[in-house]
């Protein structure tokens, strides 16, 4: 019997850890610069180095407006959304502009959000 209670008691404390562990992005919404770059190379062929840069360039910078908007939108995120929406527009419409026109086409092919 003390051993069955043992047992119960630790697979409750192990599932209770797993859910305190969170997932992966350490909370963060959206994906990292990084993860976007590389979501972009599977989708779209013959991104070349200079490219890369430039888009990964874009990605950081479109990261770190969308924190800032999160960081002051606090608590009221539904007047944070529309804000977002407005940097990823701009940042893919940079990232598009770099891209050949058969890359474009692949691109516009691309699942958005």
């Amino acid at each position: 019997m003390k051993k069955l209670l043992l047992v119960a008691l630790l697979a409750i404390g192990t599932s209770a850890m797993s859910f305190a562990q969170g997932g992966p992005g350490g909370g963060r919404m959206g994906r990292t610069p990084e993860a976007q770059l590389e979501a972009l190379k599977a989708a779209v062929t013959g991104i070349t180095a200079d490219q890369s840069t430039k888009i990964m360039a874009i990605y950081t910078a479109s990261t770190k407006k969308s924190d800032s908007i999160r960081t002051a939108a606090g608590d009221d995120m539904q007047s944070a959304f529309p804000k977002m929406q407005a940097v990823r527009t701009e940042a893919s419409a940079k990232v598009k502009a770099l891209l050949t026109a058969d890359q474009q086409k692949q691109f516009d092919a691309m699942p958005q959000g």
